[in-house]
């Protein structure tokens, strides 16, 4: 396939809730955090770009991130790196001035330009350096040296283009699913969505390892997660939560809802009321 460059944008900015963000209210005043839609050459495989700038921290800022069930390629001056699907928790610190960029690709639509099951990326980081070599090397300089996230984006965008990626059917699918996972709060089992994609559970398990990088189950859990953080803070009583969300009782929402954000769900909730 030949490779395109994008057309000329002024990259439509994103509107999405910050799911996956634990207390994104906090130092609103100090960062600025936007999405911009992919050109139509590239939206078949990235989902949005998203930068996060900051200015004269007067202390160190540790945001602690609950990851979807995607890829991600991100650009910051102390790591530029391939982030697989991250099945816990994970932070990072933000420290004087700065930018993070990054490419959030469709669920499935990493898979083109791995060549190989995404499930391989699962909970690790690779450098980008190390996935694409000198090409990667020049990208992470041409785009660190960017002061326009915007022309930054369509460095990544050309860069990726140029790899030849091509449209994947099943990747699609793939998308499709997770989108209707997301979706529909109350699916809540494997069986569920098996039944409705018209595969069996061994074949949708097989499918999402291999796309997505991690298993349906784990899929369906973090976004009933993310509901359950969103609700929370609306005052709904937990038992009833858990029950809406498919957890066996209070107590296994609370251990799962703990591991993943880093505190538990009052105190969540708590947190997110803070004036």
């Amino acid at each position: 396939m030949a490779a395109m460059v994008p057309r000329p944008s002024r990259r439509r900015l994103v509107e999405t809730r910050q799911r996956g963000w634990v207390d994104p209210h906090a130092g609103l005043d100090a960062f600025d955090f936007a999405r911009h839609a992919p050109s139509p050459e590239i939206s078949a495989y990235v989902d949005h770009f998203w930068v996060v700038t900051w200015a004269d921290l007067a202390e160190p800022y540790v945001q602690r991130i609950v990851s979807h069930p995607t890829v991600n390629m991100i650009f910051a001056q102390d790591f530029h790196r391939i982030a697989g699907v991250i099945k816990g928790g994970f932070s990072h610190t933000m420290r004087d001035s700065g930018r993070v960029l990054g490419t959030r690709f469709r669920p499935g639509g990493y898979r083109p330009f791995l060549g190989g099951p995404v499930s391989t990326l699962t909970g690790r980081f690779a450098e980008i350096d190390e996935m694409y070599g000198a090409a990667g090397a020049t990208l992470v300089e041409q785009v660190l040296a960017e002061p326009d996230p915007v022309a930054a984006v369509g460095l990544i965008e050309t860069f990726l283009l140029g790899l030849g990626p091509e449209e994947d059917p099943v990747a699609e699918e793939v998308a499709a699913l997770v989108a209707m996972v997301e979706g529909d709060v109350s699916m809540t089992r494997v069986d569920e969505l098996a039944a409705r994609s018209g595969r069996s559970v061994r074949s949708l398990q097989r499918l999402f390892r291999d796309y997505v990088g991690i298993g349906p189950k784990w899929v369906i859990r973090r976004f009933r997660l993310y509901e359950a953080a969103e609700r929370v803070c609306q005052g709904l009583d937990l038992a009833t939560l858990a029950t809406e969300l498919g957890y066996t009782d209070q107590a296994h929402l609370t251990r799962d809802f703990t591991a993943a954000v880093g505190m538990p769900p009052a105190a969540y909730a708590r947190l997110s009321s803070r004036p």
